[in-house]
C-alpha cells in the first residue's frame, strides 16, 4: 500500500483531524509502541500500520 492510499483510507474512516492526531499521538502496541507516523518513517508498510490502527480503534474487519 502506498502512503497516499493509506492517508486516503485514514481520512475516509476517521476524518482528517482525527486521522492526523491518531498518526502522531497514538502509540500502537503491535508496532512496539511507535505511533503510525513513526512506524511509517521507520519503513513499516503502511498496510501494516492501517490494520494495526483499525484493530486498536475497533474498525470492522471488512473495512481493513
Amino acid at each position: 500500500m502506498r502512503v497516499t492510499e493509506f492517508s486516503e483510507l485514514m481520512q475516509i474512516e476517521f476524518g482528517q483531524r482525527t486521522a492526523d492526531a491518531m498518526l502522531v499521538d497514538h502509540g500502537i502496541l503491535e508496532l512496539g509502541g511507535r505511533t503510525g507516523a513513526q512506524a511509517i518513517e521507520d519503513g513499516v508498510d503502511p498496510r501494516v500500520v492501517w490494520r494495526a490502527l483499525c484493530a486498536d480503534f475497533d474498525v470492522p474487519p471488512q473495512r481493513w
